[in-house]
């Protein structure tokens, strides 16, 4: 009679080892992070912006266990390496900053681009936003935001400002403004905040609204007669901001974190923690002092509801305009 119950070959054993190896991988999963994640900045390297987040994700990487590269994308004002984010494989691995500014309000709204701010990205927080503010020359006889108006009234057209672009959101906030005020404005758009600075200390425009250099402030070059932001300067807290000043004009210039839009909340939950702690380590306060940037901290739900909000303010805006497509 043959011994059925005699011990299997050790190939045998091998064989069904290998089986259950192989097929118990197809339940397991990985434990997120479980490699290098990459953070896609849409702009190029070296500006405040890309050194801003390059102080964040080094501090943020000993919370989240595992290195962020920094991944420069620029091109069509943002919207290229915002793209790359919104199609990234949504697994955790490819995040990067959020939209906002004109990326975020406006050229969504006029022209055709690869993704929508609001349906393919899942934003994850907020912790910082952009002292855009309007100079004038030191010299100047404007020693108040209300002056600029006066100004106006008596002077219709006479009161000429740049900003970076048309339609830009410095542009679009100021027509809001004169709107308003029933006042008229001469607009005066550059290439770039380096070029209207120095349009302003040549005297070829009133004032200017957007980025600017504090060095121009700390020279005593120029003066600042407001800021647009929500939070005021720690460098110059008597400055008011535009709301205080009652004009309900948003300006949503910031920086945050976001992600492709099928983001899991578990993996969504484990970036919120970790940048959350990152930003708050004394290395990126410091860094973010330095480099003038005022910290302001939104949860993932909160900076949704602030990156929706300002998308349809500023699609209405436009579309009254006559600009939205």
């Amino acid at each position: 009679m043959r011994d059925y119950f005699r011990k299997p070959k050790t190939s045998v054993l091998v064989g069904l080892a290998f089986f259950l190896l192989f097929a118990g991988g197809g339940f397991s999963q990985e434990v997120y992070p479980g490699r290098p994640v990459n953070f896609i900045v849409p702009f190029p390297p070296g500006g405040s912006t890309d050194l801003g987040y390059r102080l964040l994700t080094k501090e943020t990487e000993r919370h989240l266990g595992q290195p962020i590269v920094v991944v420069n994308k620029p091109g069509g004002g943002g919207t290229v390496g915002v793209s790359a984010i919104a199609a990234a494989k949504p697994d955790g691995y490819t995040i990067g900053q959020t939209p906002s500014g004109g990326f975020l309000a406006i050229m969504p709204h006029m022209e055709k681009i690869p993704y929508h701010p609001i349906k393919d990205l899942r934003y994850i927080l907020q912790f910082a936003e952009l002292n855009f503010g309007l100079l004038v020359k030191a010299d100047s006889s404007f020693k108040s935001f209300n002056d600029l108006i006066a100004f106006a009234r008596q002077n219709p057209k006479k009161l000429t400002y740049g900003t970076n672009a048309p339609n830009s959101i410095s542009n679009l906030i100021m027509e809001q403004v004169a709107k308003k005020e029933g006042v008229q404005l001469t607009h005066i758009p550059f290439k770039g905040s380096a070029e209207y600075q120095t349009a302003l200390l040549g005297g070829h425009v009133l004032f200017t609204i957007g980025e600017f250099n504090y060095s121009y402030l700390e020279g005593g070059q120029a003066r600042v007669l407001l800021f647009l932001g929500e939070k005021r300067s720690e460098d110059y807290p008597q400055i008011p901001l535009l709301k205080e000043l009652g004009y309900d004009i948003p300006c949503p210039v910031y920086n945050g974190v976001c992600g492709p839009r099928g983001l899991t909340d578990d993996v969504a939950k484990k970036l919120e923690d970790a940048f959350s702690k990152g930003m708050k380590e004394p290395a990126f306060v410091k860094g973010m002092k330095d480099l003038h940037v005022t910290l302001l901290h939104r949860n993932s739900k909160e900076v949704t509801e602030y990156a929706a909000y300002n998308y349809e303010r500023f699609g209405k805006i436009l579309r009254e305009m006559g600009l939205a497509k």
